[in-house]
Protein backbone atom coordinates (compact mmCIF):
# COMPACT_ATOMS: atom_id res chain seq x y z
CA UNK A 1 0.00 0.00 0.00
CA UNK A 2 1.29 3.28 -1.00
CA UNK A 3 1.43 5.87 1.85
CA UNK A 4 -0.35 8.57 0.04
CA UNK A 5 -3.50 5.71 -1.39
CA UNK A 6 -7.03 8.01 -0.41
CA UNK A 7 -8.75 4.40 -1.26
CA UNK A 8 -7.88 1.20 0.72
CA UNK A 9 -9.57 -2.03 -0.04
CA UNK A 10 -9.54 -5.14 2.55
CA UNK A 11 -11.48 -7.65 3.49
CA UNK A 12 -11.51 -6.95 7.19
CA UNK A 13 -10.82 -3.65 9.01
CA UNK A 14 -10.48 -3.75 12.57
CA UNK A 15 -10.05 -0.33 14.32
CA UNK A 16 -8.13 -0.85 17.85
CA UNK A 17 -4.86 -2.94 18.16
CA UNK A 18 -5.44 -4.36 21.99
CA UNK A 19 -6.22 -7.14 22.94
CA UNK A 20 -9.47 -7.42 21.30
CA UNK A 21 -8.49 -5.95 18.19
CA UNK A 22 -5.12 -8.41 17.63
CA UNK A 23 -6.77 -11.50 18.81
CA UNK A 24 -9.69 -11.01 16.15
CA UNK A 25 -7.45 -9.93 13.77
CA UNK A 26 -5.48 -13.66 14.03
CA UNK A 27 -8.31 -15.49 13.77
CA UNK A 28 -10.29 -13.82 11.04
CA UNK A 29 -7.31 -13.58 8.73
CA UNK A 30 -8.08 -17.17 8.15
CA UNK A 31 -10.92 -15.52 6.31
CA UNK A 32 -8.95 -12.80 4.20
CA UNK A 33 -7.00 -9.44 4.59
CA UNK A 34 -7.04 -7.53 7.82
CA UNK A 35 -5.96 -4.07 8.15
CA UNK A 36 -5.28 -3.36 12.14
CA UNK A 37 -5.46 0.41 12.67
CA UNK A 38 -4.72 2.18 15.67
CA UNK A 39 -4.63 5.95 16.42
CA UNK A 40 -1.19 5.68 17.95
CA UNK A 41 1.44 3.22 17.98
CA UNK A 42 0.29 -0.09 17.78
CA UNK A 43 1.11 -1.29 21.30
CA UNK A 44 -0.14 2.21 22.94
CA UNK A 45 -3.04 1.38 24.80
CA UNK A 46 -4.97 0.01 27.86
CA UNK A 47 -4.02 -3.49 27.54
CA UNK A 48 -0.32 -2.99 28.07
CA UNK A 49 -0.94 -1.36 31.60
CA UNK A 50 -2.86 -4.07 32.78
CA UNK A 51 -0.89 -5.57 35.46
CA UNK A 52 -2.83 -7.58 37.60
CA UNK A 53 -3.84 -10.94 35.13
CA UNK A 54 -6.65 -12.38 33.76
CA UNK A 55 -9.16 -14.84 35.98
CA UNK A 56 -9.55 -18.20 34.65
CA UNK A 57 -10.55 -21.32 36.40
CA UNK A 58 -7.39 -23.71 36.46
CA UNK A 59 -7.35 -25.63 39.35
CA UNK A 60 -9.34 -28.84 40.36
CA UNK A 61 -10.41 -26.71 44.29
CA UNK A 62 -12.26 -24.35 41.49
CA UNK A 63 -15.12 -24.64 39.34
CA UNK A 64 -16.99 -22.58 36.78
CA UNK A 65 -19.59 -22.33 38.64
CA UNK A 66 -17.86 -20.50 41.78
CA UNK A 67 -16.05 -18.54 39.22
CA UNK A 68 -19.57 -17.44 38.07
CA UNK A 69 -21.32 -17.03 41.37
CA UNK A 70 -18.42 -14.64 42.26
CA UNK A 71 -18.60 -12.72 39.68
CA UNK A 72 -22.57 -12.10 40.18
CA UNK A 73 -22.36 -11.41 43.73
CA UNK A 74 -19.60 -8.54 42.82
CA UNK A 75 -22.11 -7.02 40.17
CA UNK A 76 -24.64 -6.69 42.91
CA UNK A 77 -27.09 -7.39 40.39
CA UNK A 78 -25.87 -5.67 37.60
CA UNK A 79 -24.19 -8.73 35.52
CA UNK A 80 -26.46 -10.72 32.92
CA UNK A 81 -25.84 -13.99 34.00
CA UNK A 82 -25.88 -15.43 30.22
CA UNK A 83 -22.83 -13.48 29.27
CA UNK A 84 -21.05 -13.85 32.86
CA UNK A 85 -21.25 -17.90 31.88
CA UNK A 86 -20.24 -17.47 28.25
CA UNK A 87 -17.04 -15.47 29.35
CA UNK A 88 -16.35 -17.51 32.57
CA UNK A 89 -16.16 -20.85 30.41
CA UNK A 90 -14.56 -19.26 27.44
CA UNK A 91 -11.71 -17.77 29.69
CA UNK A 92 -10.39 -21.70 30.53
CA UNK A 93 -9.97 -21.81 26.79
CA UNK A 94 -8.97 -18.01 26.31
CA UNK A 95 -6.26 -19.19 28.81
CA UNK A 96 -4.79 -21.96 26.73
CA UNK A 97 -4.62 -19.67 23.53
CA UNK A 98 -2.18 -17.17 25.56
CA UNK A 99 -0.27 -20.46 26.42
CA UNK A 100 -0.07 -21.37 22.91
CA UNK A 101 0.52 -18.07 21.40
CA UNK A 102 3.92 -17.66 23.98
CA UNK A 103 2.92 -15.53 26.59
CA UNK A 104 5.18 -16.49 29.52
CA UNK A 105 2.50 -17.09 32.21
CA UNK A 106 4.14 -17.30 35.22
CA UNK A 107 4.10 -21.23 36.79
CA UNK A 108 4.78 -23.20 39.90
CA UNK A 109 8.58 -23.08 41.06
CA UNK A 110 9.94 -26.87 39.69
CA UNK A 111 6.53 -27.06 37.71
CA UNK A 112 6.53 -25.46 34.57
CA UNK A 113 3.37 -27.14 33.07
CA UNK A 114 1.04 -25.65 36.51
CA UNK A 115 0.43 -22.35 36.09
CA UNK A 116 0.80 -20.21 39.19
CA UNK A 117 -2.80 -18.46 40.20
CA UNK A 118 -2.97 -15.45 42.06
CA UNK A 119 -5.88 -14.42 44.20
CA UNK A 120 -7.62 -11.28 43.68
CA UNK A 121 -10.65 -9.10 45.26
CA UNK A 122 -14.07 -10.61 45.04
CA UNK A 123 -12.57 -14.01 43.70
CA UNK A 124 -12.97 -17.08 46.44
CA UNK A 125 -10.30 -18.84 44.90
CA UNK A 126 -7.19 -18.14 43.47
CA UNK A 127 -7.70 -18.16 39.85
CA UNK A 128 -5.52 -15.40 38.11
CA UNK A 129 -3.15 -16.29 35.65
CA UNK A 130 -0.23 -13.94 35.23
CA UNK A 131 3.20 -12.28 34.37
CA UNK A 132 4.26 -11.23 37.26
CA UNK A 133 2.39 -7.44 37.94
CA UNK A 134 2.88 -7.27 34.10
CA UNK A 135 0.68 -9.59 32.29
CA UNK A 136 -0.61 -6.67 30.05
CA UNK A 137 2.44 -5.92 28.75
CA UNK A 138 3.25 -9.82 27.79
CA UNK A 139 -0.03 -9.91 26.39
CA UNK A 140 -0.04 -7.50 24.07
CA UNK A 141 4.11 -8.10 22.86
CA UNK A 142 2.96 -11.85 22.21
CA UNK A 143 -0.36 -10.69 20.03
CA UNK A 144 1.63 -8.18 18.07
CA UNK A 145 4.82 -10.49 17.37
CA UNK A 146 2.09 -12.94 16.20
CA UNK A 147 0.77 -10.57 13.73
CA UNK A 148 3.38 -9.16 12.60
CA UNK A 149 4.46 -13.11 11.39
CA UNK A 150 0.83 -13.29 9.71
CA UNK A 151 1.16 -12.48 5.90
CA UNK A 152 -2.63 -11.43 6.08
CA UNK A 153 -2.99 -9.31 8.40
CA UNK A 154 -1.51 -5.12 7.95
CA UNK A 155 -0.40 -2.86 10.82
CA UNK A 156 -1.04 1.05 10.28
CA UNK A 157 -0.12 2.85 13.46
CA UNK A 158 -1.27 6.18 13.82
CA UNK A 159 -4.40 6.50 11.99
CA UNK A 160 -7.75 7.38 13.78
CA UNK A 161 -10.76 6.81 12.73
CA UNK A 162 -13.18 9.56 11.63
CA UNK A 163 -16.40 7.90 11.19
CA UNK A 164 -18.17 4.34 9.44
CA UNK A 165 -19.09 4.42 6.06
CA UNK A 166 -22.41 4.10 6.03
CA UNK A 167 -25.88 5.15 3.32
CA UNK A 168 -25.64 8.27 5.66
CA UNK A 169 -22.69 9.41 4.42
CA UNK A 170 -24.62 9.17 0.64
CA UNK A 171 -26.84 11.86 -1.00
CA UNK A 172 -30.46 11.62 0.74
CA UNK A 173 -32.09 10.58 -2.68
CA UNK A 174 -29.30 7.66 -3.06
CA UNK A 175 -31.37 4.28 -3.32
CA UNK A 176 -29.27 2.44 -0.58
CA UNK A 177 -30.78 5.38 1.87
CA UNK A 178 -34.12 2.65 2.00
CA UNK A 179 -31.99 0.02 2.38
CA UNK A 180 -31.59 -1.09 6.10
CA UNK A 181 -27.86 0.33 7.75
CA UNK A 182 -24.94 -1.43 6.67
CA UNK A 183 -21.24 -0.52 6.76
CA UNK A 184 -19.03 -0.81 4.20
CA UNK A 185 -15.47 0.66 6.41
CA UNK A 186 -14.51 3.63 7.43
CA UNK A 187 -13.13 7.02 7.05
CA UNK A 188 -9.63 7.37 8.83
CA UNK A 189 -7.10 9.99 9.08
CA UNK A 190 -3.86 9.62 8.43
CA UNK A 191 -2.44 11.41 11.36
CA UNK A 192 1.16 11.92 10.10
CA UNK A 193 0.10 13.47 6.50
CA UNK A 194 -3.07 15.04 7.53
CA UNK A 195 -4.59 12.41 4.69
CA UNK A 196 -8.13 11.57 5.09
CA UNK A 197 -8.55 8.05 3.96
CA UNK A 198 -11.47 5.73 2.82
CA UNK A 199 -11.02 2.16 3.97
CA UNK A 200 -13.37 0.00 2.30
CA UNK A 201 -14.16 -3.42 3.98
CA UNK A 202 -16.52 -6.21 3.96
CA UNK A 203 -16.82 -6.60 7.12
CA UNK A 204 -15.61 -3.40 10.25
CA UNK A 205 -15.03 -4.38 13.83
CA UNK A 206 -14.59 -1.80 16.68
CA UNK A 207 -12.16 -2.79 19.08
CA UNK A 208 -11.58 1.16 20.54
CA UNK A 209 -11.52 0.40 24.30
CA UNK A 210 -12.85 2.38 27.17
CA UNK A 211 -13.40 6.35 27.82
CA UNK A 212 -10.98 6.43 31.34
CA UNK A 213 -9.74 9.77 29.88
CA UNK A 214 -13.29 11.91 29.90
CA UNK A 215 -12.11 12.27 33.69
CA UNK A 216 -9.75 14.44 34.57
CA UNK A 217 -8.29 12.36 36.91
CA UNK A 218 -7.86 8.89 35.64
CA UNK A 219 -4.52 6.21 35.35
CA UNK A 220 -5.38 5.34 31.86
CA UNK A 221 -3.29 6.07 29.02
CA UNK A 222 -3.84 9.00 26.27
CA UNK A 223 -5.71 7.26 23.69
CA UNK A 224 -8.56 5.49 26.06
CA UNK A 225 -11.04 8.27 24.69
CA UNK A 226 -13.82 6.53 23.75
CA UNK A 227 -13.90 7.31 19.99
CA UNK A 228 -15.91 4.12 19.38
Amino acid sequence: MSPNDKLIDTDILVIGSGIAGLSFALKASSLGKVLVISKSSVQKGSTELAQGGIASVQSPADSVEQHIADTLNVGYGLAREDVVRSVVEYGIRAARELVDLGVPLDTEPGLPDKLALGLEGGHSRKRIIHVADATGRAVEEAYIAAVKRNPNIELLPDHCAIDLLTQHNLPVEHPLQKTPVCCWGAYVLDENRSLVRTVRSKITLLATGGGGRLYLHTTNPDVSTADG
